[in-house]
This record gives C-alpha cells, sequence and structure tokens, in this order.
C-alpha cells in the first residue's frame, strides 16, 4: 500500500479525536449509517459531530508556532452529481484543547451517487517564517479524516420533482410517472425525471418521509423503485441500439441502463432479456419484480 509523504511534519493522530458522524432528522440524532436505501433527491441532509483538538499539542508536534493559524473544515464530494464544495471552516483556537461543534447542511439536489465527508484540519494562511520542517503554504493539510455515505441504494436514483397531474396529459389519480429520454447517449440527469403526483398523498408522504420511513412509506417506495426499475429496463430492450457490445460514456443513460440491467440479471444477455420480454411481457415483469426484491427485508 502506497502512502502519500507530505514535504512538511504533520502531527500524529491522537491530537484529535473526532466523534462519529450524526443524522439529524426531525431534530433526532441517529448515527449516521454506510448508506441510506431510502434516500431521494428531496431530502436534504443534516449532519453534526464534535471534533477535540489537542491544539497546542498539534501545533507542536507540526513544529508550528504556538499562535499559527490553523482551522477545521469539511469538504463534501458527490459522485452522483460530480459536486464538490465546503460545507463549513472553524478556526482552531490557540488554546490547550479546543471542541468543536461541527453543523453540515447539504441539498439533496446536490448529491448522488457515493457522498464522501473529508473533515481536515489544514494551515489557514501563508507562514513567512519558521520551522523549515514545518508546512507553509496556507492550505497545508496537517490531520484528515474520510467517511463515505453511499445515497443510492439498490433502485436506480435520479431527480424527481412534485407535480399537479391535472394540470398535465397524465392520469388525475396516478401516482407518480417516469419520464426518460429515447436518447441513450444524454447526460443521465438531464435524461430522466420521476415526477410525484401532489394529489396522491400516499405517495407524495412516502417521498416525504423517505429519511425516517413508516411500514407503509416503504412499502410504497417498494412498489415505486420496482415500477421505475421496470419501465426502465422495458425502456431499454425497446431500443434498437442497446446491446451488449454498446459504449456508452459515464454518466450517460445508456451507460445507467446498462448497470442497471448488470446488476438486476447479470450473466443474462441483452438479446436474452430482449427475447423473454418479447414473448412472454408479463413473466417478464415478474422477473424484474423478483430481481428488485419488492417489498424485501433489505
Amino acid at each position: 500500500m502506497r502512502r502519500l509523504s507530505l514535504p512538511y511534519r504533520q502531527p500524529p493522530a491522537d491530537t484529535v479525536r473526532a466523534d462519529d458522524w450524526m443524522l439529524v432528522v426531525d431534530e433526532e440524532q441517529v448515527p449516521l449509517p454506510s448508506h441510506l436505501p431510502d434516500w431521494d433527491y428531496r431530502m436534504n441532509l443534516h449532519l453534526r459531530r464534535t471534533v477535540e483538538i489537542d491544539a497546542d499539542a498539534l501545533r507542536a508536534a507540526a513544529a508550528l508556532p504556538p499562535n499559527a493559524p490553523v482551522a477545521l473544515t469539511v469538504v463534501w464530494t458527490a459522485s452522483g452529481s460530480g459536486l464538490r464544495a465546503s460545507a463549513c471552516r472553524v478556526p482552531v483556537k490557540a488554546t490547550e484543547r479546543d471542541f468543536i461543534d461541527l453543523e453540515v447542511r447539504i441539498a439533496g439536489a446536490d448529491l448522488g451517487g457515493l457522498l464522501a465527508l473529508e473533515t481536515v484540519i489544514v494551515l489557514d494562511d501563508r507562514m513567512v517564517d519558521g520551522s523549515p520542517v514545518a508546512a507553509r503554504r496556507a492550505g497545508s493539510v496537517l490531520w484528515r479524516e474520510r467517511r463515505e455515505l453511499r445515497l443510492q441504494g439498490d433502485a436506480p436514483q435520479f431527480p424527481l420533482a412534485v407535480v399537479d397531474f391535472e394540470r398535465t396529459s397524465f392520469p388525475n389519480d396516478a401516482g407518480w410517472h417516469l419520464q426518460i429520454s429515447s436518447n441513450l447517449s444524454a447526460a443521465t440527469m438531464g435524461a430522466m425525471l420521476l415526477l410525484i403526483n401532489e394529489r396522491n398523498s400516499v405517495a407524495l408522504s412516502a417521498f416525504q418521509n423517505a429519511a425516517k420511513p413508516r411500514a407503509v412509506d416503504k412499502a410504497v417506495l417498494s412498489s415505486i423503485y420496482m415500477d421505475v426499475a421496470r419501465t426502465m429496463i422495458e425502456h431499454a430492450l425497446r431500443s434498437e441500439e442497446f446491446s451488449d457490445t454498446a459504449e456508452y460514456d459515464d454518466d450517460t443513460l445508456g451507460a445507467t441502463l446498462l448497470a442497471l440491467v448488470d446488476q438486476l440479471f447479470p450473466g443474462s444477455s441483452i438479446n436474452d432479456l430482449r427475447l423473454r420480454m418479447e414473448s412472454a411481457p408479463t413473466h417478464f415483469a415478474s422477473e424484474i419484480q423478483a430481481a428488485v426484491r419488492v417489498f424485501g427485508d433489505d
């Protein structure tokens, strides 16, 4: 395993003690899990943690003067959206010990895929004079900790919107509708949109409660995810250009559909799946239902 060697002294790990990240839901705090299977793009994330820093020991071990400007910052990166941003930045006091309460809020619309949270202690300003073994440039990393959160479970995820179906061409009593482009080379984020009917209180409540779903919400979300997966698979198989030899750029609709097919039907060829759908469409729909594990315990 290769280890990055920095050209300046870093403090030992025991100069910093970071509590676990906590997920705040309805003002209740729960330990941040490794994944949120019921997450959707309307769910904003609210996170908290406390970091204890032995400020004197940290600066001394890094060969920095007692008043060296040091800051604690949190940077997040979302693979689904490709976005990266600083969530907060707090100066580390020039005291023996500093307890810093971190509070991070990230809009769900900016997220997707794998969320990486990096808690970092950096030199907050350029050091003109100082030890030759000490960090000098602003932004030099003195301590780093990374935590990952998977925001996409087994079901496909993409942007959604709540609309009044009475103002659309969709049936007034329908709960949802998936809009999907025929252009498989288009970016997934712009090629699919899940519409939720605001008049359907059951479907709407399920998404509103996605962070802390009730039993009924879990059942509704499972039904929606299964129906969305079926729509996506059948949409892909009806496209003549969709095949095992097709190549699509990352983050395109074609790549997303290929990944979904591989996930739900590993080892099956596109041609075989297409024949199964065409010869026995209702049976194939049940195969998708089983592959998605609708109402499953996981």
